[in-house]
Formats: C-alpha cells, structure tokens, sequence
C-alpha cells in the first residue's frame, strides 16, 4: 500500500517536472499506518470530509504535497486521478502546497515551515475548548485526535518552538505529531546546520515523546500511534528515523530527490526496485479496493 503512495508521488512530481517527492517516499509507510483502512488509526470519512467531529490531519511540509494528495485519492475523496495528473498546474485541484477550500480533505493550507504545526495546535485547542462546553457524563460529541507530519524544516522555524511550548504547557493531549527525521534538507545534510537535540527540546516542552522509531517498520509505526493515543495528559511527538526518497536506487537518503523530479530513468529504477508492476498513474483494482475508507468512514461517523 505504501507503495502505491511512492509511485503516484513520483508520477506526478515527474509529469509535472516540479515538485517534492522525497518527503512523500520516505513518509509513505507512517502514512499508511495513520491513514490505512486496516487498523488505521485516522478517523475520516471521505464522503464527508466535514464531519465535525473527524480527526484532522496537517501536513506541515506542504511542499510534499503529493503525499496528502495521493491519501486522498486513495482513500476515496472527490480527487480523481486526472486531478493528480493536473499536479501544480494552473486551476487544478493539486496545487504546489496544499490549499484548504481546494482539494477536498485538506484541513489547512501549509506551506511556509512551521505554520502547518501552529495551525494544528489551533485546532486541538479548539477542541479541547469545544470538549469542556458540550461535553457531558456519557455523550462525548467533541472527541478527535489531531495528527500532524513535520520536517526538519519545520523544527528549525521560530514558530514551531513557541507554539511546542505552548502546547505542552496547556497540556493538549489530542495533539500527536510525527518528526520526519531524515536529517536532509534541499541543501544537503542538516548536521552541519541543526544542531538541536529535538527529543529533548519536546520533553523540555512538557510533550510525550517516543524515541527511535524506525519510519519504515509499519508495526513499530502502529505501536507508536496506540502509546500516543492511550493517554490525553500531554501532546506526542513520535521521532521516526526515515530515508528521503525511499525506493530510489541513486537518491535515496540524497537532497537530490528533496526537491526535483526523480528523472525518466531513476523513477522507471524505481518501479523496479520496488517490484511495482504498473505504468504511471496505474493503480490496480485491488489496490483501490484496500484503500477504499468511504464505507469505514461512514460506519465510524455514525458509530
């Protein structure tokens, strides 16, 4: 399933010959254990993506666009596939950053590093306001989790440390946020630059975090969401150690599939050394099919 994420990822990055297809490859496997409709932990319902009381997802390193656009087709939101073969062209619904009121299913627009991170702090504040007024013995109405991914980037942004601060000082529970740790930037390797120790930085904060989590081992992805999500007292940063470009035999782990298209040649390596058997932008039926969240999402709205 993850896969399927990388190649549409790439496709699209390369028919555009635009785009970030590094974030998305390398963060395919967390998002499958976020967004799958096996044991996934997201509760959303393509059919109405306005669901009040839906989990809500951001995606702070909006420049990895395709990630959050591939989820959405997948997962059976209004976003046909001609909408991702549209990517980052004029009045398309796959715009370079995702854009709230544009594709269905994006809760905020991101781009500029850091803000996605501070919008989803907003969010769960909202909630925990909403919970305290309407809540009552037995009828939780407002009752939702607020995952967000993040980069490197982001945690280098001023912003992004006041509002951690923040969060962990109002103690906002429902907020969980995973660290894509690739440690590579469209500039190269990071060491040289970023310096911080981040999981120390977060627990400083008063948040949860949970260390060394391998971002390609999708049970140790799932262990990661349920420790996060069994308790409420602090918000959670999930560290996942990821390879930028994953997949891709000569750029891989590379700044080079940061922020470019792959090339003809590498994308079609690719397919290869991911024994993906299909053209571009060819999703095969049972892939759909295990994807599909429109029925789930309607049961857990009315559950």
């Amino acid at each position: 399933m993850a896969n399927a994420i990388r190649a549409l990822a790439m496709d699209a990055v390369q028919q555009a010959n635009s785009g970030h297809p590094g974030a998305p490859m390398g963060m395919a496997d967390v998002a499958v254990a976020l967004w799958g409709p096996q044991q996934g932990h997201l509760r959303h319902n393509p059919a109405n993506p306005h669901w009040p009381d839906r989990d809500r997802f951001v995606l702070s390193n909006g420049h990895g666009s395709m990630l959050i656009y591939a989820l959405l087709h997948l997962s059976g939101y209004d976003l046909p596939m001609s909408e991702l073969r549209n990517f980052r062209q004029m009045h398309s619904k796959t715009p370079g950053h995702p854009e709230v009121g544009i594709t269905p299913g994006v809760e905020t627009t991101t781009g500029p590093l850091g803000q996605g991170v501070t919008n989803a702090v907003g969010m769960v504040l909202a909630e925990k306001l909403l919970a305290a007024e309407f809540n009552r013995d037995g009828h939780d109405i407002v009752d939702h989790h607020t995952y967000v991914f993040l980069g490197d980037g982001c945690m280098m942004e001023g912003i992004s440390h006041e509002v951690c601060s923040l969060a962990g000082t109002l103690g906002l529970g429902k907020l969980i946020a995973f660290y894509d740790d690739n440690g590579i930037s469209i500039d190269g390797e990071v060491h040289g630059w970023f310096t911080d120790n981040t999981p120390e930085r977060f627990e400083a904060y008063g948040w949860n975090v949970i260390r060394g989590v391998d971002g390609h081992n999708p049970d140790a992805i799932k262990q990661a969401i349920t420790a996060a999500t069994s308790q409420s007292e602090k918000p959670t940063l999930i560290c996942a150690r990821t390879i930028i470009g994953f997949g891709s035999p000569n750029k891989q782990g590379k700044e080079e599939s940061h922020g470019a298209a792959l090339g003809k040649d590498e994308v079609a390596k690719t397919r290869d050394a991911l024994d993906w058997r299909y053209g571009p932008f060819e999703i095969p039926a049972e892939i759909y099919a295990g994807w599909d969240h429109k029925k789930a999402g309607a049961e857990r709205e009315q559950a």
